[in-house]
């Protein structure tokens, strides 16, 4: 099979003036360089890995793990080959080489390192994140309100204002981060924010709440979208959403340790004449501290430049090593080399990138899908307190729902994979929550057996959640670095701004058992249903529009549009959405 080998004349580096994947970003790179020479070489590929599965539940066949798993690629024809060249000045540059080959055995290897050195720090940041974000509800059930003489709608405001606050930052800190390169920017968040929740130990009223509250928000906003992109830079689009779906599965672990360390130091109330919510605030908050300072060191700049002071001065990665992720990562998605990973969005940039109308459809589904499980969620731990059960009880029963919820999430997220219908495992979130909401509607929440009420709680909070699954799925139907360092942002912009109705849902003067809430959240939640089926419609017609348009051409008039196109990203005839 034929196949593409790279030369260069003179040591010049590729240039990016032919590339169609890089017209948006062209004016950004000037530089007059040499075309490099392309010569055809017969060079073995790996067979497919998207075999069809008669049953989703069916086992993937076996893989000879010496057998060469490098994929078939644009990269593979040496005319098309010239029109996605990685971009000058990109900082993986060096170990391109399209004639690259390797095994199944050498990239399982590689994407465990990968997990390990990668991963598993990004889940130990995010539940940083999430402990700082979640300890309000823990302080809540040990008499925060009551010590603050705060009242149920000033809870709600906190809540607005933190939520508004995080959206607001969303996009801004995702332009900084691809400005200074996520390495650098999300550390310094992670210390700016735990400066800020350490702070919530002198809190002595309704001011300081709801100014600690705008900060965290600002502070916090943007670390995920920022960390999905830093993520994006190791792993293929195959991988990143099983790994998406543990990244927020490690959030709900954070909830769970978040729940046993609330258990613990609360019991430190009185000590010192402290309350023990304060204690809670100062720990965790320095706990995110020490993970901020070790980020700096623990987050390479790219698969090429790990070396570092802890990470020694040959980094973590051989050469080798350095070629595989960097050229299946270009082979599985040629658009990762369009822009550098210090290079700002011009607001130009910015513009077309939100102007991508084909990613308004996800953007919806963010703002309305977690509204329906979005009050009963902050309302937890005071309405366990309702029901009777003491501040120690009720951190630990927190849990139970979490746990129910990371395996759902995990489960959803692999159905999601193989049925390749990414709608359809959202409908399943709002179905499971209608019966629980309808349960809550009904009864007598007040004089009902608090333990029913609890287990009906605790299976609407463990509905598997379509998160990560619509994360990945906005990255996936981006299909340039630019729109993808704006969707993510945007998603969860507004999913933040979803999160902002639903504070407001259950208010003070329909308490206790918030009937006129939960009424409002059935009707949410059979309105998403509606809406999922809408978006996969969307999705499906235009998928078939353009395999109209693409399959009536013949093989010229298709290698010429490759090769002629003005279109960019999503709106590429030869672009096929996921749904």
């Amino acid at each position: 099979m034929a196949t593409v080998v790279w030369t260069l004349d003179h040591g010049q580096v590729p240039s990016t003036e032919s590339s169609s994947l890089n017209g948006a970003d062209s004016s950004l790179n000037e530089k007059d360089e040499k075309q490099p020479n392309i010569v055809v070489e017969p060079l073995p590929l790996g067979e497919p890995i998207n075999v069809e599965k008669k049953y989703w539940w069916s086992r993937s066949p076996p893989v000879d793990l010496d057998a060469i798993a490098t994929q078939r690629s644009v990269y593979d024809d040496p005319e098309v080959a010239k029109l996605y060249t990685p971009r000058a000045d990109w900082e993986n540059l060096h170990r391109f080489d399209p004639s690259a080959r390797w095994t199944w055995r050498e990239e399982k290897a590689l994407v465990r390192k990968i997990d390990i050195r990668i991963f598993l720090f990004a889940c130990v940041a995010f539940m940083s994140l999430e402990i700082d974000r979640a300890n309000i509800s823990q302080a809540v059930s040990d008499n925060f309100l009551k010590d603050l003489k705060l009242t149920t709608n000033d809870f709600n405001l906190g809540n607005t204002v933190f939520t508004a606050s995080f959206m607001c930052a969303e996009l801004p800190s995702q332009l900084v981060s691809k400005w200074m390169g996520p390495d650098r920017w999300i550390p310094g968040q992670m210390i700016l924010w735990s400066i800020v929740a350490a702070s919530q130990f002198k809190l002595s009223g309704r001011a300081s709440f709801l100014t600690t509250r705008a900060l965290l928000g600002i502070l916090q906003g943007g670390f995920i979208p920022d960390m999905n992109l830093y993520l994006s830079y190791f792993y293929t689009s195959a991988e990143l959403p099983i790994r998406l779906s543990c990244w927020w599965a490690s959030m709900t672990s954070a909830i769970i340790i978040g729940a046993f360390m609330a258990f613990g130091i609360l019991h430190l109330d009185g000590s010192n004449g402290v309350d023990g919510w304060r204690w809670l605030f100062l720990i965790e908050g320095v706990f995110t501290a020490l993970v901020g300072i070790s980020a700096f060191f623990f987050m390479p700049a790219s698969p090429t430049q790990t070396a570092g002071w802890l990470r020694g001065k040959k980094g973590w990665f051989t050469e080798r090593e350095e070629t595989i992720i960097v050229n299946r990562a270009l082979r599985d998605d040629p658009s990762k080399g369009t822009m550098h990973n210090r290079q700002p969005i011009t607001p130009k940039l910015l513009w077309k990138s939100l102007q991508d109308y084909h990613l308004w459809p996800v953007y919806a589904l963010g703002f309305c899908f977690q509204m329906p499980m979005g009050p009963p969620s902050q309302y937890l731990t005071l309405s366990l307190r309702g029901l009777g059960f003491d501040t120690f009880q009720t951190n630990l029963l927190v849990i139970p729902s979490q746990v129910l919820s990371m395996i759902t999430l995990l489960v959803g997220t692999q159905f999601a994979g193989l049925t390749k219908r990414l709608a359809f495992n959202g409908i399943i979130g709002q179905v499971w929550a209608l019966p629980c909401l309808i349960a809550l509607h009904t009864i007598n929440t007040t004089t009902a057996n608090k333990w029913a009420v609890f287990a009906i709680v605790t299976i609407l909070l463990g509905y598997p959640s379509n998160h990560s699954v619509q994360v990945g799925w906005a990255s996936r139907n981006a299909n340039t670095v630019r729109t993808r360092t704006v969707s993510t942002a945007m998603y969860n912009m507004c999913c933040q701004a979803g999160s902002i109705v639903y504070s407001n849902i259950y208010r003070a003067d329909d308490a206790p058992r918030y009937r006129r809430g939960n009424k409002d959240l059935i009707g949410i939640a059979v309105g998403n249903i509606f809406l999922y089926l809408i978006v996969n419609f969307y999705y499906d017609w235009v998928n078939a529009r353009r395999d109209k348009i693409w399959n009536s051409w013949t093989p010229e008039e298709r290698e010429n549009y490759v090769k002629t196109t003005k279109h960019e990203g999503s709106k590429r005839i030869d672009f096929r959405f996921a749904r």
